[in-house]
């Protein structure tokens, strides 16, 4: 991890009511896209570790016969419990309140191993290793992003953009310049070089796929909202006893930016690195 920050257990405390509402959606053809890469057939296991409320869990419940959620917040799990339940999938999904770095946990083998936007929190040397060992031989981890280099725009859309610039300046106003997480801070921001981390740990790859996004969404100001409360720079704990009168004058700015509370968004392309594992580490 970065070493300037260590995990604690309030890094998303509170976001999970917020989460599946605000944050944006992976590109429409996800599911398809990895069930045609790695022919999957509704057999077999899959492990989402950091699986958060379960939304990449569930995305691709009908690929496997069964998936295991991992995640070390409470709120997380229960969220995705219950969408599992609204879903009718309960019978084939489990959901284990567990940090990554507690893995295997008894959990077995498994097909395929996702981390969908999780593996940056992680202890990503001992985590990569043992997934590794989690996997089957013929099976693959699956490291899942928004595509972080492509320019959306709102050109042509018939409501106003989201004032993101505004919202984070916004933010940086009630906690301050530096990136918060949990009880501590990121200067430098989430780690990267995930290829190097997996490839020491006995991976072979990657093979990149982009599943393209870019369809429009409406957002309500709710919606926003919900999106800021669910990040972990924004979680509703950091704000304290100003929680209220931040939420005041965030929903004030975006009333300034949408008199109709409405906003227009494009949804973000879906990042795949598909990793294979190896038939001994190195």
């Amino acid at each position: 991890m970065v070493a300037e920050w260590e995990w604690d257990e309030t890094l998303f405390a509170g976001t999970a009511a917020h989460y599946r509402r605000g944050r944006l959606p992976y590109a429409p053809g996800l599911a398809n896209a990895l069930a045609e890469v790695l022919r999957l057939d509704g057999r077999g296991r899959l492990l989402d570790v950091g699986c958060g409320p379960g939304i990449l869990a569930l995305t691709l419940a009908h690929l496997f016969g069964e998936v295991v959620g991992v995640d070390p917040d409470p709120e997380m799990i229960a969220e995705a419990r219950r969408e599992a339940a609204r879903g009718g999938v309960a019978g084939k999904a489990r959901w284990v309140r567990a940090r990554a770095e507690e893995l295997p946990a008894g959990l077995g083998r498994f097909t395929v191993a996702t981390f969908g936007q999780s593996f940056h929190w992680m202890d990503r040397e001992l985590v990569a290793a043992t997934t590794r060992d989690m996997l089957l031989p013929c099976g693959a981890l699956v490291h899942i992003s928004d595509l972080k280099t492509e320019t959306l725009t709102v050109d042509g859309l018939p409501r106003p953009a989201v004032p993101g610039a505004a919202i984070e300046e916004l933010i940086r106003h009630y906690l301050g310049p530096v990136r918060r997480a949990g009880r501590g801070v990121l200067p430098q921001g989430t780690p990267g070089g995930e290829a190097a981390v997996l490839t020491r740990a006995g991976f072979s790859g990657p093979r990149r796929h982009v599943v393209p996004g870019g369809q429009p969404l409406e957002r309500t100001a709710d919606d926003v909202v919900a999106g800021v409360f669910s990040m972990s720079f924004s979680a509703p704990h950091l704000f304290g006893a100003r929680r209220d009168a931040f939420e005041a004058d965030l929903r004030r700015l975006l009333r300034e930016a949408s008199a109709s509370g409405r906003f227009s968004e494009r949804r973000p392309s879906t990042e795949v690195f598909v990793w294979g594992r190896s038939a001994s580490p190195p």
